[in-house]
């Protein structure tokens, strides 16, 4: 996910060096759920970066490995879920309790702050990079928490089989990959389909939190769940016209600016795609205030410094 504070996809390494030494590899069973980086004949929404462990994160995962990583049966890639495996949350932690689910917790910022804010809930971080999981560990070890688990797994693959139908409370999605070339749209994770799949995962009244901090991927997610007749937008009109963050950023014109270098007059900012400055008025709104469970990760912060805002949208399950 773009939270990771990772490069952007688009330009990522498809995999480590074949030398770099990996986390335990665990067996997989053969099929096609998850096969040749595809699921269900859809592309897969992340690009996996390096598995290198070293230091704490290395020491981190050979002490709490066993203790907080899900160990999930695989089914053909070693981010993939065997679809007969279900997760007993109840088992797992020792207790009944609301269960949030962060998709894309990268370096497990926002859930390992939010897990010891909330004490009462249980917490599952969804992640395929082996560092970011790695990480968060060391965060659950620093803080003594013992209500989150990690899992290293494809997203559609937990929200369809690995979590029993209607058994969240919330799930997260915060700065997804913005995949900004519109050849690469199709690999964005907010999708009709995924909205499907965070419904059925979502308790009746559960809430669906996004944020992103790039203008052309905050509109894309606003008309996919927007369409979705799963889902009500718990701010429906709200933050519209000259008040709305859209309007604003058009405005401002800082992601005509990449890396700190001016886009060519008369073309389009590489980093958004098809969204520019000055695209007038957004008179739809529905944005929602920040989030103020979301702890102002490292990510977020460099995304504010470079002058680009922050678009959040919650939504809550239909009965």
């Amino acid at each position: 996910m773009n939270g990771m504070d990772s490069p952007d996809p688009a330009n990522a390494s498809e995999s480590a060096s074949a030398s770099e030494p990996r986390a335990p590899h665990r067996p997989v069973t053969e099929g096609s759920q998850a096969s040749f980086g595809t699921y269900r004949r859809n592309p897969v929404s992340f690009v996996r970066r390096g598995t290198r462990l070293q230091g704490r994160r290395q020491e981190a995962w050979d002490e709490y490995a066993d203790r907080f990583v899900v160990d999930v049966p695989r089914h053909v890639a070693d981010t993939s879920v065997h679809p007969d495996y279900r997760f007993d949350a109840e088992a797992e932690f020792g207790r009944k309790a609301p269960l949030v689910v962060e998709v894309g917790s990268g370096l497990g910022e926002a859930v390992t702050h939010a897990a010891a804010e909330h004490p009462e809930w249980d917490f599952l971080a969804v992640e395929v990079y082996t560092p970011g999981l790695a990480n968060t560990l060391v965060k659950i070890a620093q803080a003594g928490l013992t209500n989150v688990r990690v899992v290293q797994a494809n997203a559609p693959e937990v929200l369809t089989t690995m979590l029993p139908a209607g058994s969240v409370h919330q799930v997260w999605v915060f700065f997804p990959d913005p995949w900004h070339k519109a050849k690469h749209h199709k690999r964005r994770l907010l999708q009709p389909a995924f909205a499907e799949q965070v419904a059925q995962a979502l308790e009746p009244g559960g809430l669906w939190r996004i944020a992103t901090d790039w203008s052309n991927y905050a509109v894309h997610a606003r008309d996919v769940v927007n369409a979705s007749p799963d889902f009500e937008n718990l701010h429906d009109g709200e933050r519209a016209g000259e008040e709305s963050p859209l309007t604003q950023v058009w405005a401002s014109g800082v992601e005509t600016v990449v890396g700190g270098a001016p886009v060519r007059e008369g073309r389009a900012p590489v980093s958004t795609g098809h969204t520019g400055p000055n695209e007038g008025v957004d008179e739809l709104g529905g944005w929602a205030p920040r989030f103020e469970g979301r702890t102002l990760t490292s990510f977020e912060r460099k995304a504010l410094e470079a002058g680009r805002m922050v678009f959040d949208l919650t939504y809550r399950r239909k009965p």
